[in-house]
Order: C-alpha cells, then structure tokens, then sequence
C-alpha cells in the first residue's frame, strides 16, 4: 500500500525533503517528528535499520508502494549489469518521475496525478499508467487538447527550465524527448541504493 500519510512527517523521518516544498518543516527542524525526535538525530543505527531507513527513503522519494518498490528491485536484480544502478534507471525512467523531471509537475505525487488523468502522451500514443517505463529516444507530450487549460499553460511554460540533462526540452513543439539514460552518478549522491540491495538480498 502506498503511504498517503503526512508528507512533512515522512521528510523528517526520512531526512530529505521528499514533499520538495519551499515550507518543508525539515529546513527548519533536521531531526525526526515526536517528542523525542531532537534526540533521535544522534542515535546510532544498526546496519539493518541503516539499510531499511534508505529502503523507506528511495521508495517515498520515488512514491512507491513497497510490493510495487519490490517488483522493481527483483525485475533490477534480473537484468544485466549492477542491481543498484538497474534500480536507479528504472525508477527515473517511470513516466510519473519524468514528467516531474520534464518539470510539467512541481511534485512526483503531481504528476502522478497528471499522467493517472490522462493527460500525458508518448510517442503520440495515450498513457495513463504511472509505472510506464519510457526508453532514450521517446518523445512525452501534454495532450492538444489539455494545452489551453489554465494549468497546463503554466505547466509548458516552467517546462524545460531545469530539467535533466537526460531530457531535451522543445518549446516550440511543447514535447520532450529522452536523449540519454538517467545520470545514476547524480542520484547516487542523494541515495546509497547498495544499502537497498543488501536489505532485500538478506
């Protein structure tokens, strides 16, 4: 099941900002929710509760439900070459993450709200499934029809102004199109995704 509880709660339990929000309380409080969350910051954990805190935090990140977070692991675990780095693609190649990356949405669970819509195009073909895995050379679009509508106009309009360096941006056309795999080397200075695989490889 897919935690809807509390996001601000989530970030500082996690220790990143996962809600991405300029009025994120863990800008101003860096330690866990609850009484005792100031003398939580300093308590040493196990190598298995290390493991599980990155597990929580990769799979909230990304805002996944755990059955789902663990398909993709063992489907990374399957394929050819490093399970971490596998994991790191898959999870950025999801459509959801990359119309947040595109910058159509300001949060993952925005967008994911916009491709379960209906809104979002691939290679000029409807798709409303979050979990769609995209490959380098797709091309993601908003639908015509939607482009007027007083969202979207933002939307296109913020498009593209800080995307990934994966992802080429043309504002003439309004459509996005992957030119790259995902830079793991970047997302790997956010997460340790080595701890991931030794909690699931237990």
């Amino acid at each position: 099941m897919r935690d809807t509880g509390p996001k601000h709660k989530a970030c500082r339990r996690e220790g990143v900002s996962l809600c991405t929000s300029v009025k994120c309380p863990l800008r101003r409080r860096k330690y866990p929710p609850g009484m005792h969350g100031p003398k939580q910051g300093n308590v040493r954990l196990t190598e298995y509760g290390s493991q599980l805190r990155m597990k929580q935090r990769v799979k909230r990140t990304y805002g996944l439900a755990e059955k789902q977070f663990r398909k993709f692991f063992e489907h990374a675990a399957r394929s050819k070459g490093d399970t971490a780095e596998n994991l790191l693609k898959m999870l950025e190649f999801r459509l959801d993450n990359v119309v947040f990356r595109i910058g159509m949405a300001e949060t993952r669970a925005q967008a994911r709200q916009i491709v379960n819509h209906g809104h979002i195009l691939v290679n000029g073909a409807h798709v409303d499934i979050p979990s769609y895995i995209v490959s380098v050379d797709d091309v993601i679009s908003v639908k015509e029809s939607k482009q007027a509508k007083p969202y979207f106009v933002t939307a296109l309009e913020r498009a593209g102004k800080q995307t990934a360096d994966w992802i080429m941006w043309d504002r003439t056309k309004k459509e996005a199109r992957i030119v790259n795999s995902p830079d793991v080397e970047q997302a790997k200075q956010q997460f340790d995704v080595r701890q991931v695989v030794e909690y699931y490889s237990r």
